[in-house]
């Protein structure tokens, strides 16, 4: 039998850092510098509570509360390292307002590393939630209520889901001045126009009137360093347009991919599913972009672009049963779309 081999702590001596735990997060109250919280949004059948970790900081001055929320499906986790790496570097002299960061808002899926809350339920679809529904449904009603609801701003960090692959790219409403300059200080790869008029946590929020983005931040269950630098960049380009921080100086960096528009393609048959074309690749109506056979090899079903675009995400996983994804279409922004550009927006503010 093979001996299990446990790594030594640096220092086991050391106890994590006490955390306080509130019903509602008030940052109003906080005293200047770091502060480590959890909101209490439920509570388990043996009446324990599930715990939001939120990272609080307040500056010496006042200003804008400025909230970033990661991990609403529990298996994306990009945007968990991107909160710490910026949270290292803030300094109370140096913050205007507040930085909050709900470092993992789907805690149960965290735990059982997936995507959907206790039962298996979207948490991004089904915003704004209903105070006396079901768990999932308290929950999600409870996010915005005791988290969110504060904010002056928020940036919700995704990655892909299990079984594909994402670009580093960014959902916004590229009409509004706002988000559309959120979404260009981003530094992604591709911009996407959506108004979130749907049930995500984004469209909630900017249902009342909070300018809010979707940041989407590489693969799922892992920690992508390439996509975590960039991810940092962009958090710190935004807060230092909303005045939290000085502007950050960068290089500059080729303008993004503009969508108007973008959508998955699916499968209407199952079989063994290959994607041809790659992340970012352009491609043209009438392509073949991807074959699916059966388990002894034959060719079944070949699906063509039904139209021009580039590839936002793709499926990786082999096994597609009906109606798998294949990938996610984006259709290229034209002059008489009426979307701002990134030279049509004020990227620096004054604070």
């Amino acid at each position: 039998m093979t001996e299990a081999i446990y790594a030594m702590p640096v220092d086991p001596q050391v106890p994590p850092v006490p955390a306080e735990v509130v019903n509602k997060l008030e940052v109003t109250t906080l005293e200047p510098g770091l502060h480590r919280i959890f909101v209490e949004l439920a509570g388990d059948g043996l009446g324990s509570g599930i715990r939001v970790p939120c990272l609080v900081f307040r500056g010496a001055t006042s200003g804008p509360v400025f909230g970033i929320t990661c991990a609403l499906h529990g298996n994306e986790l990009n945007g968990i390292p991107v909160v710490h790496a910026l949270f290292a570097g803030l300094e109370v002299a140096a913050v205007r307002g507040t930085v909050v960061a709900a470092v993992a808002l789907n805690v149960p899926g965290v735990h059982m590393k997936q995507r959907g809350f206790i039962d298996g339920t979207d948490l991004n679809r089904i915003m704004p939630g209903n105070p006396r529904g079901n768990v999932a449904q308290v929950y999600a009603h409870r996010i915005l209520e005791r988290i969110v609801d504060g904010f002056d701003y928020l940036l919700d960090l995704h990655t892909a889901s299990f079984g594909r692959t994402n670009s580093l790219y960014v959902r916004a409403d590229l009409t509004n001045p706002t988000t559309a300059a959120l979404a260009y200080l981003q530094r992604s790869e591709i911009v996407v126009h959506n108004r979130a008029s749907d049930t995500t946590l984004r469209g909630a929020v900017m249902g009342k009137g909070i300018p809010a983005i979707t940041v989407e931040i590489g693969n799922p269950q892992v920690w992508q360093e390439r996509y975590i630098d960039k991810g940092l960049d962009g958090l710190r380009a935004a807060l230092g347009y909303a005045g939290v921080t000085e502007p950050p100086v960068f290089d500059a960096c080729p303008a993004p991919v503009v969508c108007r528009s973008s959508s998955w393609m699916y499968t209407d048959r199952g079989g063994l599913l290959q994607v041809h074309p790659k992340l970012r690749e352009l491609v043209v109506q009438g392509d073949v972009v991807a074959t699916v056979r059966t388990a002894f090899g034959d060719v079944i079903r070949e699906y063509r672009a039904p139209r021009d675009g580039i590839v936002v995400g793709r499926s990786v996983d082999p096994v597609g049963q009906t109606g798998a994804r294949i990938l996610h279409l984006g259709v290229i922004a034209e002059p008489g779309d009426q979307l701002l550009r990134r030279d049509q927006v004020e990227l620096v503010r004054s604070a």
